[in-house]
């Protein structure tokens, strides 16, 4: 809801918004035999986020780090003592532990969501509606 002069700044502005958090969401995890490999989008490449790759041997260990809102970041501990975030935000996260638990064979029963994948799901689709009730009014 804009004032008519501000209302095509504020549809690009809505456009290139929708774009930015499409593609920061479509960061995706990909493992096979030997390896666990965590792509990034062009987006989260500029903001920062890094793309990486692992062999399964290269893991020794998995750590955990508290976060400020009580809940827990884990880690995979490479060889070299490098760290690299374990995806959590993954639909279908039993079956990514369980790859992950016969990949490096190491127990990983305390590891969990940082919050629950319905939960972004639910936001994903308030937020939808959102923009649908924008562009209604927006329409008017």
């Amino acid at each position: 809801i804009s004032t008519d002069e501000l209302k095509i700044i504020s549809l690009i502005a809505f456009l290139l918004g929708l774009f930015l958090i499409i593609d920061i969401t479509n960061d995706y995890v990909i493992t096979c035999e030997k390896k666990i490999s965590y792509k990034t989008s062009f987006s989260s490449k500029i903001f920062g986020k890094e793309s990486w790759e692992i062999s399964w041997k290269e893991i020794k260990s998995i750590e955990s780090l508290p976060t400020s809102q009580g809940g827990r970041i884990y880690y995979f501990k490479t060889n070299n003592n490098e760290k690299f975030i374990v995806p959590q935000r993954i639909d279908n996260y039993k079956r990514f532990l369980s790859i992950i638990s016969e990949k490096i064979n190491l127990e990983i029963h305390q590891i969990s969501y940082i919050s629950p994948l319905w939960t972004y799901k639910i936001l994903t689709f308030l937020s939808l509606f959102m923009i649908v009730g924008e562009l209604v009014a927006f329409s008017v």
